[in-house]
């Protein structure tokens, strides 16, 4: 089974710019896939707003990001050939089969594919497979950065309103 890296931000404050990206990046796959740990699955699965945001499907969302950034950005695939979503709206929506265990398992191999990708590319490389047009590693990195950090708040947030029942 795929782990997430043991490294943290603070282990990469001397090392080179796309290994401090990544460790960050890491932080927040880390946190997401950890916001299902020791949660029921009815607990993963309850809906605390009026969105289809739940804690099981903002994991799974997470994942949809991943493919769409690491696998459509650079390979140029379409989502069809890669088994997701046509849009992130979608990636919410939990089907009967997703459970803790099966998410987060899709969530870290997700990750781990997406590391493979980006392992030989440069910050300044080109990822051609965007609707954006081309767009720099950096630019990516940075936009995913942003993503899982606002979803993380929003694990915090309902897992909070979870645990205090």
């Amino acid at each position: 089974m795929p782990t997430f890296p043991p490294t943290f931000a603070d282990d990469v404050i001397n090392q080179p710019a796309k290994a401090q990206f990544e460790a960050f990046i890491d932080e927040h796959r880390r946190a997401l896939n950890g916001c299902l740990d020791g949660l029921t699955e009815e607990q993963a699965r309850r809906s605390l707003v009026p969105s289809r945001t739940t804690l099981l499907g903002l994991v799974k969302h997470a994942a949809f990001v991943e493919k769409v950034w690491f696998d459509e950005a650079v390979t140029c695939r379409p989502r069809s050939e890669i088994g997701i979503p046509a849009t992130p709206d979608e990636s919410f929506i939990l089907d009967d089969a997703d459970t803790i265990a099966t998410v987060q398992s899709a969530h870290r191999e997700a990750c781990e594919a997406s590391r493979r990708a980006t392992s030989s590319l440069g910050l300044d490389d080109l990822l051609n497979g965007n609707r954006r047009g081309p767009l720099p590693l950096h630019w990516v990195y940075l936009h995913v950065l942003r993503e899982f950090a606002q979803h993380c708040g929003h694990a915090e947030i309902l897992r909070e309103q979870l645990m205090s029942e």
